[in-house]
């Protein structure tokens, strides 16, 4: 379970997140849904301990992201928006190196990652070097370099951004998985047909400061629409 109490994070004189909460649940998948700059990647590199908060606090697991970053880390997988591959290592060496990070076993490893190269339908690519990956490619590398652990806790920044009609559903069925075997996923996106169509609750921000929470019943019965981006734009409009 992920938890997020009161959480302000300032640069200069920018507020990007201000006094921010929310709580991600076990078994469900939950949308951080706002326009471009609204607060979602601040947020979330704060709960995977990328940057502090100025106050507030964030649980993983009940575990204080700010007072014990490492112990939240382990039990975290974290999908951004920024590759970071390597041109010269191949896909399977990308995933390698992650798991080695996160101390697994060679057997442990080589099997996880056997798993994931099917899941994902990879064996095409999973021996090539990074170089010359398209969008799809490179965004499949990074699905497998944040679960090959077997994380319960899921954070992913916008994680279809760019891929083609197949990979994207690949990605949604995966994720529908994790959530049957009760992992907690959080995924930030400012698509409506993504939220839509794979969240179970949504966390609506706009400029750094949470809105509502609440299933897309919750927000159609505050609002009256019964069209997502509709209902979005009257709780955004309204705040």
């Amino acid at each position: 379970m992920i938890e997020v109490r009161h959480l302000t994070k300032q640069f200069k004189n920018i507020v990007a997140v201000e006094d921010a909460s929310f709580s991600v649940r076990d078994g469900a998948i939950t949308g951080l849904l706002g326009h471009n700059g609204a607060g979602k990647s601040t947020t979330l590199r704060i709960l995977y301990g990328l940057l502090k908060a100025n106050s507030g606090t964030a649980l993983i697991d009940g575990i204080d992201v700010m007072a014990s970053p490492l112990k939240a880390q382990a039990v975290i997988g974290v999908m951004t928006d920024a590759h970071g591959l390597n041109p010269r290592l191949t896909a399977r060496e990308h995933i390698e190196y992650f798991a080695r990070l996160r101390g697994m076993q060679r057997h442990q490893m080589t099997k996880g990652i056997d798993e994931l190269v099917a899941l994902l339908d990879m064996s095409d690519i999973a021996d090539r070097r990074a170089e010359g990956f398209s969008q799809g490619e490179k965004m499949k590398v990074c699905l497998c370099r944040s679960l090959v652990h077997d994380p319960q806790n899921l954070i992913m920044d916008e994680p279809t951004n760019g891929l083609d009609v197949m990979t994207t559903r690949s990605v949604r069925s995966i994720l529908q998985k994790l959530k049957a075997e009760n992992k907690c996923i959080l995924l930030s996106s400012h698509i409506m047909q993504e939220i839509s169509a794979l969240c179970d609750e949504i966390v609506v921000i706009a400029e750094g400061r949470v809105l509502m929470q609440g299933t897309l019943d919750d927000l159609a019965k505050k609002t009256g629409e019964g069209d997502l981006e509709e209902a979005f734009m009257q709780i955004t409009r309204t705040a």
